[in-house]
């Protein structure tokens, strides 16, 4: 009986240890001042009814945008977030929208991992822009055009998306594999199982943008599965 007791006890510790490791933490986005603005600008707005950090292209030509969350170190766990992204106004042709997470990036902003959508591609009348809804990269190594010619198909995928609109993401980050979960879906858009950067790194977060590109986030949560 004496066993069956101390069984139970260690099952219900081992629970809580878990569940204390995976708490869900949320990380302010309006008047938060360790928020770090690297090749964009951010300005607080309601967008759409909700509150938002709004963050615009300032034409840096580097993959190297976003608002750095610099005082939330991060390695494994999930991040979850609602984004919204279009083509800025007077944008060329070639802008999509792109918007999307950063994640790992290291202090002096010179590597980073980073998975984003491209909204103006979800309801493309072309199938093949369609299937490029989805992209993981890499910074600076594995930029999405090496990526789409040294393994076509692989770190892009297709998800329905609309520019200018709330949409939810959840990334799940795990050593060297990452997930990415889009409009509260159960099984993943994209799965990556090679992160480029290794599975050792830790670094910020960061409110990625694309070239030419309008976006807002809003309503981010983090929960770390590190001890």
């Amino acid at each position: 009986m004496k066993t069956f007791y101390y069984l139970i006890l260690l099952i219900l510790f081992s629970s809580n240890t878990v569940f204390a490791q995976l708490k869900k933490e949320s990380v302010p986005l309006i008047n938060n001042k360790d928020l770090v603005s690297v090749n964009v600008a951010a300005a607080e707005e309601t967008y759409l009814g909700r509150k938002s950090l709004k963050v615009t292209d300032i034409g840096k030509d580097t993959e190297a945008r976003f608002v750095k969350i610099s005082n939330l170190d991060f390695k494994n766990g999930n991040i979850e977030i609602d984004i919204s992204g279009k083509p800025a106004e007077n944008s060329g042709e070639g802008a999509r929208g792109f918007v999307g997470i950063a994640f790992r990036i290291n202090n002096d902003n010179s590597k980073f991992e980073c998975i984003y959508i491209r909204p103006t591609n979800g309801r493309a009348d072309d199938q093949i822009r369609r299937n490029h809804s989805v992209q993981y990269i890499s910074f600076p190594d594995f930029p999405w055009f090496k990526l789409r010619k040294d393994f076509p198909e692989k770190y892009e995928s297709y998800v329905d998306l609309e520019p200018g609109v709330w949409t939810k993401i959840r990334i799940e980050i795990n050593g060297d594999r990452a997930k990415l979960y889009v409009h509260g879906n159960t099984q993943p858009t994209l799965l990556v199982n090679d992160l480029k950067l290794g599975s050792d790194n830790n670094g910020n977060i960061g409110l990625w943008i694309g070239p030419e590109t309008e976006a807002h986030f809003t309503n981010l949560q983090v929960t770390k599965s590190d001890k």
